[in-house]
């Protein structure tokens, strides 16, 4: 494993831009920067192997072959490392959840985003961004002897040179190619914004959760609109403007081929560090105010909302039971509830929910035990996730799903795929909902869900 320390330290942004051209480009991108969730980002490109799973195809054991090429390249964990190393990296989607459980498939897919897709990376430039430093890591998998270690130079050296090039003018894409069902509601907010639902068909489906869980179906469901806008910008120019303008803790981006995930999610999913996972399930939005005393009483009445905590609540209980599924018994603890987290254009209330992963299980142990997060599906899960598939009609893809890596050292690192872009046949596609419960007033759900937007329609202006 060569390691080299780049002085001076590049920028992330432009670093992104250097190897943008090289395929299967993927960034876990800190960009609202802090000790504790922000400290860390890391850029690789150009995976030696690639998985993928199309959209009409439901594996059985979509895990198996990744788990077995991990084993062929472990690499002992040291503590004084970056979290990531280099292994692999990609996106599942929503709709994987069907090769867990028996689901429905929901009636319009037009984008077709494959259910999973991800590489084996050989190198990752890590930051950070506590210490102001940065790593270029390099193991040059699969070469094996002599040949590995020149060869891990080599790749070195070609990605410095990239480096210290100006960075490139990205260029538009313009190109339109048109698919059926992606939006036919216009919105005002920006001119040529479509969503998939009307106002009046959002507040009709928020009802009808509220039926269901009136009924003892659900406890809760999370209800999402697709939002539609042409797609201007290339992906790297648009996720430029993305982190610049809506900056989150569990940001990144993926770029394949003819297709792209974008993301500033302020949202973790599963962290493994040894044997300890951690998730941190968001639930409860209130949008920022332009004056500090307000913004200040819109923290204290989310904080004290018994609609709201309720609502966490719910989602705490359904991860504590996913978890109890892999990890050791008595091992599960909340260490925080309820508690406000704040960003650009909202506040959230955040959890924090901890287990011990028990002897036996691995991460694809895990992540088979608790995807789709229950954040983005609701109680109880596999029902909720009926109930969406009926109301929403529209294959979510890449929206719910995961952007995550596990590195060869055995660390893990995911984000729920939320306040997300979708690049693909010329369109934009961005997802935003929230968690309905029997108090739900369905015209503040709604509103809720653009408050959501605001950050993403920014990087549109």
């Amino acid at each position: 494993m060569l390691i080299r320390e780049l002085h001076p330290v590049p920028d992330v942004a432009d670093a992104l831009a250097a190897v943008g051209d090289w395929p299967g480009v993927v960034l876990f991108d800190s960009a609202r920067t802090s000790d504790e969730l922000g400290r860390w980002s890391f850029l690789s490109a150009d995976p030696f192997r690639w998985f993928e799973i199309p959209a009409d195809v439901d594996a059985a054991a979509p895990f198996d072959e990744l788990r077995s090429a991990m084993r062929e390249f472990e690499v002992e964990r040291k503590p004084e490392m970056p979290p990531f190393i280099g292994g692999c990296a990609g996106i599942l989607s929503y709709e994987l959840g069907r090769c867990f459980e028996r689901l429905p498939k929901p009636l319009h897919n037009a984008f077709q985003f494959p259910l999973m897709a991800v590489g084996l990376y050989d190198w990752v430039l890590a930051w950070d961004h506590v210490q102001r430093r940065c790593w270029l890591i390099s193991h040059s998998f699969p070469a094996t002897g002599g040949a590995r270690a020149s060869r891990a130079v080599e790749r070195a050296d070609e990605i410095e040179r990239r480096l210290r090039q100006p960075s490139p003018t990205v260029p538009r894409k313009t190109a339109m190619k048109q698919t059926q069902h992606v939006g036919r509601h216009p919105l005002p907010h920006i001119e040529g914004l479509l969503s998939n639902f009307s106002r009046e068909e959002y507040l009709r489906a928020v009802e009808r959760v509220i039926e269901y869980i009136a009924a003892g179906d659900i406890f809760q469901a999370n209800l999402s609109q697709r939002l539609l806008y042409p797609a201007m910008m290339s992906p790297i120019e648009l996720y430029r403007k993305l982190r610049a303008c809506n900056p989150a803790p569990f940001a990144g981006c993926l770029i394949h081929d003819d297709w792209a995930v974008l993301s500033a999610s302020p949202e973790r999913f599963l962290k493994l560090e040894g044997r300890t996972v951690e998730t941190r399930p968001i639930k409860g939005t209130r949008r920022r105010r332009n004056q500090a005393e307000l913004d200040l009483l819109t923290r204290d009445e989310l904080r004290e909302s018994p609609k709201d905590r309720a609502e966490n609540v719910m989602i705490v209980d359904l991860l504590r039971n996913d978890l109890s599924r892999v990890c050791s018994p008595r091992s599960i603890s909340v260490p925080r509830l309820c508690e406000v987290e704040v960003y650009e254009t909202v506040q959230h209330l955040v959890s924090v929910v901890r287990g011990e992963l028990a002897e036996g299980k691995d991460f694809w142990d895990l992540l088979s035990a608790t995807f789709p997060g229950g954040s983005i599906t609701g109680a109880p899960k596999i029902r909720a996730m009926e109930v969406i598939c009926e109301l929403e009609q529209t294959a979510r893809g890449p929206y719910c799903g995961n952007l995550f890596y596990l590195g060869y050292d055995g660390r893990a690192d995911s984000n729920i795929l939320i306040r997300t872009f979708l690049m693909r046949h010329g369109w934009l596609e961005c997802g935003v909902g929230g968690g309905i419960v029997i108090d739900s007033n369905p015209s503040n759900e709604y509103e809720e869900t653009l408050d959501k937007a605001a950050g993403m329609l920014r990087a549109l202006e």
